[in-house]
């Protein structure tokens, strides 16, 4: 039976080539069902993706190191304050850091300046940033125009309300030059702007900007967490590594927050290592009460851990049903038809299925002759809607901004499932065609 395989499939071939439009519309059903079951597997792992990023920037990841170490009324609670210097930070640090701690996204050094900035005849004191390209990452910045720069050189990025001011709008800004500190810069993007002051801002590399300052020092260490509900883990381990790092006596693990700038009866730090959301839990708190919140801020990490893996896994689950039943529906209705339009083909090809087994052909190798029909019109619809659901889904992730991911395990499962649909709905039609009587079918007209 195997060895007449080929000769099934070239046969297959043929039947469906004689009636081209009918097997195309026959097909329809398939092409849709694919193109669904592909289009839902690359868009929930781009949405998934997309939230994430949307959390992390929201400062559930961020981690920042800063230089010196002020602690206002520290003392009332025995936390040392006003110990350190503002330029204990060395890039060399940041290395240590990205190369010893464990589930880092992005890091990048920064330092800065407030300036006049200039562009021609227009001019606007603000703040410029040195920082790294993986700053923008850390930030999950998408850009209006433009890209990041690189990790050296002359080029710049600016914040949509500073281009608005220099140049009338920030789409004008890409390409332009700006003067800060004695340097040209070149415009090499813009970002919307909606993290802080970051609109009003420009960005350039930190190395530049050092050597325009005159130091050998930068002012902090921005860090982003592979996964929300590690900042607090990672705070404790770049603590600890500094403290190594800068001769310190290694402080405990298990103190508090604000304790911990302290280092307790050791040396105090000479450095303040913060995450963003105990930034924004001790916002116009005093000392005391700010000590008490930030003792169980592990506890709220774990917190936003859950509940972010709780949420991301609802809107999955609802965006996978709700495109599985589209799917769903798509292959059940493009299935019957192909069981349809097999029936149909059993009926006006009698004469030849008695013909076949009056000629010494086996009831079994007339029931494989049209469940290979079937699987063949099946699979080719599969691959079809193969081809659109890797188009749709790229040109849907591109309108939405969405990363998109489509796996050579995606690719198996939609031609495994449109074989699967060819097998099921061929084996009524072909069994029927096997049980035909050769003297009734050759009788027939």
């Amino acid at each position: 039976m195997l060895a007449l395989l080929p000769v099934n499939i070239h046969l297959a071939i043929q039947s469906l080539n004689r009636n081209r439009m009918r097997s195309l519309l026959t097909m329809l059903g398939i092409i849709i069902g694919i193109a669904a079951v592909l289009t839902m597997i690359a868009l929930g792992t781009g949405a998934r993706a997309s939230v994430e990023d949307e959390v992390g920037s929201a400062g559930t990841k961020l981690i920042f190191v800063k230089a010196g170490n002020y602690t206002r009324g520290g003392e009332s609670v025995g936390i040392a304050a006003g110990l350190g210097a503002a330029r204990t930070l060395m890039p060399a640090d940041a290395e240590a850091i990205a190369g010893e701690v464990a589930g880092i996204r992005a890091i990048s050094p920064r330092v800065s300046a407030r300036t006049t900035i200039s562009s021609g005849e227009a001019r606007s004191f603000a703040r410029v940033q040195g920082v790294g390209p993986d700053f923008a990452k850390a930030y999950s910045w998408t850009f209006s125009n433009g890209r990041m720069f690189g990790d050296g050189g002359e080029e710049a990025v600016i914040g949509r309300v500073l281009a608005d001011r220099l140049f009338g709008t920030g789409a004008a800004a890409v390409g332009k030059q700006v003067e800060a500190r004695g340097a040209t810069f070149h415009i090499v993007g813009v970002i919307p702007g909606e993290s802080e002051d970051q609109g009003e801002e420009l960005f350039v590399p930190w190395r530049a900007l050092q050597s325009r300052l005159g130091g050998s020092h930068i002012e902090a260490i921005v860090i982003a967490a592979e996964k929300a509900g590690e900042a607090s883990r990672m705070g404790d381990d770049i603590k600890a590594l500094l403290r190594r790092r800068h001769g310190l006596s290694p402080g405990s693990s298990n103190q508090s927050y604000l304790g911990a700038q302290g280092g307790g009866s050791a040396r105090p730090d000479d450095f303040t290592v913060e995450t963003q959301a105990a930034q924004a839990l001790t916002k116009g708190l005093y000392t005391p009460a700010a000590a008490f919140a930030l003792a169980n801020l592990p506890k709220l990490d774990e917190v936003t851990l859950e509940e972010m893996a709780s949420t991301l896994d609802r809107a999955s689950d609802t965006m996978t049903a709700l495109l599985a039943s589209i799917a769903g529906v798509s292959l059940i209705v493009g299935g019957i038809g192909i069981m349809n339009i097999m029936l149909v083909s059993v009926t006006e090809r009698t004469r030849e299925i008695g013909l076949r087994v009056a000629t010494g052909a086996r009831s079994a190798d007339v029931a494989m002759q049209f469940l290979v029909e079937a699987v063949m019109l099946s699979l080719i619809g599969g691959l079809i809607g193969l081809a659109l659901g890797l188009l749709s889904s790229r040109l849907i992730g591109w309108s939405l901004g969405w990363p998109v991911e489509v796996s050579f395990g995606a690719i198996m499962l939609a031609i495994g499932i449109s074989l699967l649909v060819g097998l099921v709905f061929g084996i009524y039609p072909a069994r029927r065609a096997s049980l035909f009587d050769p003297i009734d079918a050759l009788r027939s007209e």
